[in-house]
């Protein structure tokens, strides 16, 4: 028996000038005549985690009981073709239920803590539960985890809420207790942090004017590996190119002066677009194995963000203290929703994208969540929270007989990707997912 199935290993880059293409896992990466469970092909764990900011409408959010067991939500209703991965969970608090404040709620989202208060340089949080995970499973990809946002506050110094450092609104990840980590902003600086590009800013600014591409310095390499791989490469090598189409777009208008001048390369001008630049760079990432763990801040908490497509011109932070007024309150259910469909999209390419015997959907456990309930009291709960993929039973709707703190969440998530701790910020137990 003769076997000529073409073998690549799972780590098969494409490599042009300054450029290095990683790629996602392909049939030929799977050795013929092996089990797929017994190969490259035994799918990767990944964990994500999505944050929004100002709390949310709690009668707009969480589901009703019904016959079926419950109804989704109007500011759920986009995920309503996930439901089958979908858990939404409620009767969720966070630490420091005493303290009302967009810093304190950022800040113990991932870490189960309460912030120090202080507003000088000696912040104090917690360990957050992605940092944690990606010490188990992120080390064998380039990047052990992404941190990724579309606002920053890093230019305020003291304190962004009273008595509170803007550090921790600034970040919804943390390496350590006391080392909050940064959130890159900028699609360009991702993407080059992925594909690679060398020189000085000056000579990537010249590469850009002449239009070249980054997948125009490996068309050897891939023309090479292309003959006989099928769709699935081509397909993959589509979605980097719309990527950096779409990034190279952002950076042409921006020269013609039809954004802020002093807007810096590669962030669109509009949200949904840098979202969705965002949430496809995370995408490719996830498909190519060059991250395992990601954290990802649709906008920082207090966010003064309009949104004109909805026909909302006040500032999101503002109406989310409604005051029990019937029009704020279905603004801020709209921008709800709004975020969520965002999401979805997000969850769509991973529903569909092949991964092993699976979809990626399948082998990533995405959490969508904030720090805060009702935006209007700056509540400490109930906190809004889904789960989706991951291989969890889905079409569920979690709701502890008690109040119960998200830590609890947090330590069930650690043990599933095999970090074997007795605790985590002010856990009390475990939560089945």
């Amino acid at each position: 028996m003769f076997i000529t199935k073409m073998c690549l290993p799972r780590r098969t880059f494409l490599k042009g000038v300054g450029v290095t293409l990683a790629l996602p896992l392909l049939d030929a990466m799977v050795p013929a005549m092996t089990a797929s469970a017994e190969t490259a092909a035994a799918p990767v764990k990944r964990l994500g985690f999505v944050y929004f900011p100002n709390g949310v409408v709690v009668d707009r959010w969480f589901p009703t009981p019904s016959a079926a067991g419950f109804e989704l939500s109007p500011s759920l209703k986009p995920l309503a073709p996930y439901r089958d991965s979908l858990i939404v969970a409620s009767n969720l608090s966070r630490a420091g239920t005493a303290i009302g404040d967009h810093a304190v709620s950022v800040a113990g989202w991932l870490t189960g803590a309460l912030a120090k208060r202080t507003e000088g340089e000696d912040v104090r949080a917690g360990t957050t539960i992605d940092q944690i995970v990606a010490k188990r499973i992120g080390l064998d990809a380039p990047f052990p985890s992404l941190e990724l946002a579309t606002e920053d506050f890093t230019g305020y110094v003291g304190g962004c809420t009273p008595g509170f450092s803007c550090a921790y609104v600034n970040t919804v990840s943390w390496a350590t207790p006391t080392t909050p980590l940064p959130m890159e902003i900028n699609p360009r600086v991702v993407f080059e942090r992925m594909f690679g590009r060398s020189g000085t800013s000056e000579q990537r600014a010249a590469w850009m004017r002449r239009s070249r591409s980054i997948l125009d310095s490996i068309a050897g390499d891939t023309s090479r590996l292309n003959q006989g791989l099928g769709s699935r490469l081509g397909s993959y090598l589509d979605d980097v190119r719309e990527i950096e189409r779409r990034i190279q777009q952002t950076e042409a208008r921006a020269e013609k002066g039809l954004v802020a001048l002093d807007a810096p390369e590669g962030i669109p001008e509009s949200f949904e677009e840098h979202v969705q630049l965002m949430f496809d760079l995370l995408f490719v990432a996830y498909q190519s194995d060059l991250t395992r763990v990601f954290t990802f801040m649709m906008s920082r908490e207090f966010s003064q963000r309009t949104y004109p497509v909805l026909d909302i011109n006040e500032p999101h932070h503002g109406i989310s203290h409604h005051f029990n007024d019937p029009v704020k309150m279905e603004k801020c259910a709209r921008i709800n929703a709004y975020h969520v469909s965002l999401f979805a999209k997000f969850i769509e390419k991973l529903r569909s994208t092949p991964d092993g015997e699976g979809s990626l959907l399948d082998h990533s456990l995405i959490f969508y969540g904030a720090g805060m309930g009702n935006g209007n009291a700056h509540a400490p709960d109930p906190l809004p929270l889904v789960a989706l993929g991951g291989g969890t039973r889905g079409n569920r709707y979690i709701q502890p007989a008690e109040k119960t703190s998200i830590a609890n969440v947090w330590l069930t998530v650690a043990h599933r990707f095999g970090a074997d701790i007795p605790s985590f910020g002010d856990s009390t137990g475990v939560i089945e997912l």
